[in-house]
């Protein structure tokens, strides 16, 4: 397969930003949809265990909660869109989902003893992810953040198979 280049850099064809949609699509889109959905179900499974199933109120800030209302209000405005999930979990950011780890990483801390170390990791990619969930084309660095995020996926993953804490799809 050809390199595929930012097609900005030259003169407009469609093929070209088609090549560039399919080129992030299949090689990095894919992987930042897994990892903020882990990320959900991760810190459900945990925050589920610790507190309870009704961990929301109390282990999320008020701004992130009134955010997620306000986003549930505008989707209920158009019915005929796809549902985002049940759960208010699926109506926020990576950036609210790692500041639900950070407040509460003394919750994730005995069952993820790497948590602060994850919390790195995704505030590394933070800006790579909106780089790429805004469909601009990324480049090495951007990939390379992507990249290293997903790969720390098994292990966290592992981690609560070994604590115990089963996994909890919100």
């Amino acid at each position: 397969m050809p390199l595929v280049k930012d097609f900005r850099k030259f003169a407009f064809l469609p093929r070209r930003v088609d090549r560039c949609g399919r080129n992030v699509g299949s090689k990095v889109y894919w992987k930042l949809y897994s990892i903020e959905n882990a990320v959900r179900v991760i810190i459900n499974s945990v925050l589920s265990k610790q507190i309870s199933q009704q961990w929301w109120t109390e282990a999320v800030s008020p701004n992130v909660v009134n955010k997620a209302q306000k986003r549930r209000a505008r989707y209920a405005a158009k019915p005929k869109h796809a549902n985002p999930g049940s759960h208010d979990i699926y109506l926020i950011d990576l950036f609210d989902l790692t500041e639900i780890l950070r407040i509460n990483s003394n919750l994730f801390s005995p069952i993820i003893p790497e948590t602060d170390q994850f919390l790195v990791v995704l505030e590394s990619m933070r800006v790579s992810r909106n780089i790429i969930g805004h469909m601009n084309f990324p480049n090495a660095y951007d990939r390379n953040a992507v990249d290293t995020a997903y790969k720390e996926l098994p292990a966290i993953l592992a981690r609560l198979a070994a604590g115990n804490v089963p996994i909890s799809v919100p």
